[in-house]
């Protein structure tokens, strides 16, 4: 565990320290407790992949914002496009004016995402509100209520983004009742298939599946949207078989159902492609996006098929603070950098090397079960023994922790939350990323040594 260079983490005092455990107290009194907190670190100010707290401490950040900051923290880019912005107007709302950022933008994101169709996009502030309004598009344009949805899949936590959503305990205890006409099925997930299954034979299984499902549960001729996230993320970074995307595509052919793509979190290049569904070759019909494309500014993306998009009767779209020219402001320079073609080899070359660690760490610590992800979308799954894949959240929460405590910022994922995630800032150098990874290694190694 060689670090390259002088450390980046810098501790002052223990993390929390006393500033950051005075304004947490004061949290717990003035917001409300269901609003999650994954760490303990009180911000400051940050840059790139490092952050400051309010007492001084340094950390590297391997969460990136859950993979809102791809191009990093406060990129001077986007700055300054937010500052010339705000020289010229803050809001004057699409809904009643047109301003020339949102239709560049929406150029922008029509020309980017798969597919030589004529393609249309519609600006929103969350991933929750673009899954909306996709799905709400969807049903529009088929003039059907059926929704099609997966295992392990987050879409958001507005009504119908939240009934769609899967984890019920974490996301939707006791916020129902939910949206009808929702249908969840199998998606493969290949590090727990049965033991009997090849991998291939696994996918063909979760196929049959689906086609069973189309009989079983829901007539296809009902069927509004299929949603899929081509890579799960809060399920656990879990990649969609070529075969399992191209089985959706076939089926929403076959049977005139628009296929969207959820692409908030495992798009905008982490993963070394702009869409995590090109590495499939699979075009959707409707792609939804937010996070990273924006820099960490509050904006999101509705792209696709025009004939689609315009289905709507004028007036059925649109909120007050869609498109806000802040924060288009920051996603048009965001893009450029995203698109790159340097920006995609780093996200590629990140991802190598979280790999190449995280792999040599799986060898050596019996309780990793698995190392998964495409590009820089990485994750690490803890169990408690390798022929059971019982899940072992406490160690992988416990490991979060101490990391965390040690100066670096980690979040956990996964169905079972016995897994971490890894979304650093893409921009990050070599040597914070080595210096967070053995982090990441002295964490498991003192975790490991303290259990009974």
């Amino acid at each position: 565990m060689d670090t390259l260079m002088p450390n980046q983490i810098k501790k002052v005092t223990e993390i929390p320290g006393p500033t950051s455990k005075a304004i947490l107290e004061r949290r717990a009194k003035a917001v409300p407790n269901g609003l999650g907190r994954s760490t303990e670190v009180v911000v400051k100010s940050a840059k790139g992949a490092l952050v400051w707290d309010v007492d001084g401490n340094r950390l590297i950040d391997f969460a990136g914002g859950i993979g809102m900051l791809n191009i990093g923290h406060s990129p001077d880019e986007v700055i300054d496009a937010v500052k010339k912005q705000l020289d010229q107007y803050i809001h004057p709302c699409t809904l009643v004016t047109t301003y020339e950022p949102y239709v560049e933008l929406a150029e922008q994101l029509n020309a980017l995402t798969p597919g030589t169709f004529a393609k249309k996009t519609l600006l929103a502030t969350s991933g929750s509100e673009a899954v909306e309004n996709a799905v709400n598009i969807a049903k529009y344009y088929t003039k059907r209520n059926a929704i099609i949805c997966f295992e392990g899949c987050y879409h958001g936590r507005t009504h119908m983004a939240l009934s769609l959503t899967s984890k019920y305990g974490l996301f939707k205890k006791g916020f129902g009742s939910f949206a009808s006409d929702i249908y969840r099925l199998e998606s493969p997930h290949v590090y727990r298939k049965p033991a009997h299954f090849t991998e291939e034979e696994y996918i063909d299984y979760c196929i049959e599946r689906f086609d069973q499902a189309l009989i079983a549960q829901v007539d296809p001729s009902s069927v509004a949207a299929i949603i899929i996230e081509p890579i799960q993320g809060e399920g656990g970074f879990i990649p969609v078989p070529k075969k399992f995307l191209e089985k959706i595509r076939q089926i929403c052919n076959e049977h005139g159902i628009v296929f969207i793509a959820d692409e908030v979190q495992c798009g905008a290049s982490r993963t070394g492609k702009f869409l995590a569904i090109e590495h499939s070759g699979v075009i959707p019909d409707i792609v939804t996006m937010a996070k990273s494309i924006g820099a960490g500014l509050p904006i999101s993306a509705v792209t696709g098929k025009a004939e689609i998009m315009d289905a709507p009767h004028l007036g059925g779209l649109g909120g007050t603070y869609g498109g806000s020219p802040i924060a288009i402001a920051g996603a048009k320079e965001a893009l450029k950098i995203l698109t790159s073609a340097e920006f995609l080899s780093r996200a590629n070359r990140v991802g190598e090397i979280i790999s190449a660690r995280l792999l040599a760490m799986k060898a050596k610590y019996p309780y990793i079960g698995d190392v998964r992800g495409v590009g820089a979308m990485k994750l690490m799954e803890f169990v408690k023994d390798h022929q059971s894949k019982e899940p072992f959240m406490e160690l992988a929460m416990a490991v979060i922790k101490k990391s965390v405590s040690n100066g670096l910022i980690l979040i956990r994922a996964g169905l079972y939350t016995n897994c971490i995630r890894f979304l650093p800032p893409i921009i990050i150098t070599d040597e914070q990323l080595h210096e967070g990874l053995d982090v990441v290694e002295n964490a498991i190694e003192e975790v490991l040594k303290e259990m009974p």
